[in-house]
């Protein structure tokens, strides 16, 4: 039995009928919202990471791709993780072949959880020493999830001390239409300011007027009060 049939098996082991409904409703899978036709299995993150973990060795190239291609969540999602892992313990030339893998097959990152399971330690770590073009183009793409990796993975240069990207990106995606852009935005510039504050600070006082609701909000969650109120009541 190959190690991604193993893998399908002991998820399925897993599954949980009630949770599954329930991912489908939080997951936003119903006609006209934005995972419709997801399918869940019903189970949880901690349990696809020991499952992972048990097969993180065995587990091919062919193995990673079959997982990814598979329509059930759970399955992308391990496959997703796997990739993170393995990105954090390779050399230089295998995070390089894990990097190209990720943007080649990056149309199966097709969900919030998915993205934010892997774009920061796969794209945005590998990308530390590198140029950054590719996440420009990334967050151009038509395609949501796409735009969410480039956003996300600058969590990676966040971590060790390099904001100007977020803050670039973030500036440039201040006219995307989904929220689920703003709030991964918003996120990274919380995140960002926690690393300096004053440069969030700085940029908010010029683009607070013209940010999503929901993006400022984020990004001023560590702010007391009266700098949160100071802030919003500018939309």
């Amino acid at each position: 039995m190959s190690a991604a049939r193993e893998v399908i098996r002991e998820i399925l082991e897993c599954a949980d009928e009630k949770r599954a409904r329930a991912c489908q409703r939080y997951f936003c899978t119903a006609p006209g919202e934005y995972e419709h036709g997801d399918v869940f299995v019903g189970v949880p993150v901690p349990r696809l990471r020991a499952i992972e973990k048990r097969h993180r060795q065995n587990l091919q190239w062919e193995d990673v791709e079959a997982l990814l291609q598979d329509a059930r969540h759970e399955m992308r999602l391990l496959a997703a993780i796997h990739l993170s892992e393995r990105s954090r313990r390779a050399d230089a030339a295998e995070r390089t072949r894990i990097f190209d893998f990720y943007l080649a097959h990056s149309r199966h990152f097709d969900n919030w959880d998915i993205v934010d399971a892997s774009a920061p330690h796969v794209v945005g770590a590998h990308l530390l020493e590198r140029e950054k073009d590719v996440l420009f183009r990334l967050a151009e793409s038509s395609f949501l999830w796409e735009r969410r990796i480039a956003v996300v993975a600058t969590l990676g240069l966040i971590r060790a001390g390099h904001l100007d990207t977020t803050f670039e990106l973030c500036e440039r995606l201040l006219g995307d239409p989904h929220d689920l852009i703003h709030k991964a935005c918003g996120w990274m510039l919380r995140e960002a300011g926690k690393r300096d504050t004053g440069r969030l600070l700085a940029f908010l006082e010029i683009h607070a007027a013209s940010m999503p609701r929901v993006e400022l909000r984020y990004a001023l969650e560590r702010f007391p009060p009266e700098v949160r109120g100071r802030f919003l009541h500018r939309i």
